[in-house]
């Protein structure tokens, strides 16, 4: 008896691309971006564009393309990961040739919204939470608590400013007049990508839509910060029919438990206790940091 190995599931892959080629239905890739930007640890990765750009990439090279849909759900986060993710997707839509439809799950604010403007059209659910154009630094002073535990901060520099804003020396204003500067400029940036992709959209005064403040998705669209109410299945049904096929892009996962115990790839058990607690102190920091990001907007 001869046993031959089954290609059902080969079959099944292809079968998507099988009934597009034939051009009886019309095929939409979607690709989720899910989570705060750029505020990583081995085992809770954020958005970043070394984490998104193969994926993207994947999504947009499809032949027979009829849009690219993106799900976002993002606090925000880094503005840098944000700009470079925001480009990556309008360079591949350029290229290819294809619109790029986005849908806001909980929280598109901050640098979550400057991803959503990379759509053509940007959809949401009247709970969904949008906006905040606006740029913060948060952090916390310890200089009166050490003073008053007795202890001395010692602090050595070669360049007079590269102690600015240290936590554990007391806040001086021009270091805050300082910081408050490079804001602006970061503000700057992100109000000139949001005027770039929406400014004939956009409703009401600019002192209030760039201000940080953030909507419900009835109020956003009443603003001109989204183009309608409705979810990816409903509004993508909508344009291309009943029938459309959706297939959702994942990215690979990177999390191995081995590099996070043994980075260096050796068998020691002492090493590999040090790297475990260091995976797990930055992970619960950067677990606390995605936490308040999120906490902003009631979530």
């Amino acid at each position: 008896m001869v046993f031959r190995k089954s290609n059902k599931k080969k079959k099944k892959n292809a079968g998507w691309l099988t009934r597009l080629l034939r051009g009886k239905r019309k095929f939409v890739a979607h690709v989720r971006l899910k989570g705060a930007i750029g505020v990583s640890s081995p085992i809770n990765p954020s958005i970043s564009m070394a984490g998104v750009e193969e994926t993207l990439e994947q999504a947009f090279a499809v032949p027979g393309l009829s849009a690219v849909a993106l799900s976002i759900n993002s606090p925000g986060g880094s503005p840098v990961q944000s700009t470079l993710i925001f480009n990556r997707i309008r360079q591949l839509a350029k290229k290819h040739e294809v619109t790029v439809l986005v849908f806001c799950e909980d929280v598109a604010a901050s640098g979550g919204y400057l991803l959503a403007v990379s759509g053509d059209e940007i959809f949401a659910d009247r709970s969904s939470v949008v906006g905040s154009i606006g740029v913060i630094s948060a952090g916390f002073g310890f200089a009166a608590a050490i003073k008053k535990l007795g202890v001395e901060r010692r602090v050595h520099t070669a360049g007079s400013n590269k102690s600015v804003l240290d936590p554990f020396l007391p806040e001086k204003k021009e270091d805050v007049a300082h910081l408050k500067s490079l804001q602006l400029d970061v503000h700057d940036a992100f109000k000139d990508i949001v005027r770039s992709r929406r400014e004939a959209q956009l409703k009401g005064e600019e002192a209030e839509l760039f201000s940080g403040l953030f909507w419900a998705g009835d109020k956003a669209l009443e603003r001109g910060l989204i183009d309608g109410i409705g979810t990816l299945q409903e509004v993508l049904q909508s344009k291309f029919g009943e029938d459309v096929i959706i297939k959702t892009i994942e990215a690979k996962s990177g999390f191995s438990l081995r590099k996070l115990l043994l980075p260096g790839g050796g068998s020691s058990v002492d090493s590999a206790a040090m790297a475990a607690g260091q995976g797990v102190a930055s992970s619960a920091l950067a677990l606390a940091e995605e936490r308040a990001l999120w906490s902003r907007y009631g979530l």
